[in-house]
């Protein structure tokens, strides 16, 4: 499950966030998501290995049962990043961004 947003107060769920993209890709060993004809702004990316589809991201005593990332990819300490760790900036040409999923249990 990949969340792209522009907005600090949504980010990494984009719970209520109605401009934000969602999508879904299928895992693999290098998957790729593209989001065309963004409009100039700073985003963020977070993504979840739902590995058994129920839609959420596991924890087992606040640890992450699943993979997940950020774009940027900033270090993880106590709880997901803020929007500013995983900010980039979106202009008039193409970005990419690579996120590496972590798994901690």
């Amino acid at each position: 499950m990949v969340c792209l947003t522009t907005a600090p107060d949504h980010f990494p769920d984009c719970q209520d966030d109605p401009a934000a993209r969602k999508a879904t890709v299928r895992a693999t060993t290098a998957a790729t998501m593209r989001f065309d004809w963004l409009p100039s702004a700073d985003y963020a990316v977070a993504l979840v290995h739902d590995e058994n589809g129920n839609g959420k991201l596991d924890t087992f005593v606040g640890m992450p049962r699943e993979g997940f990332g950020f774009s940027r990819n900033p270090a993880i300490r106590f709880g997901p990043p803020r929007f500013a760790s995983a900010r980039f900036a979106v202009g008039g040409g193409v970005v990419a961004e690579q996120v590496k999923v972590k798994y901690l249990l």
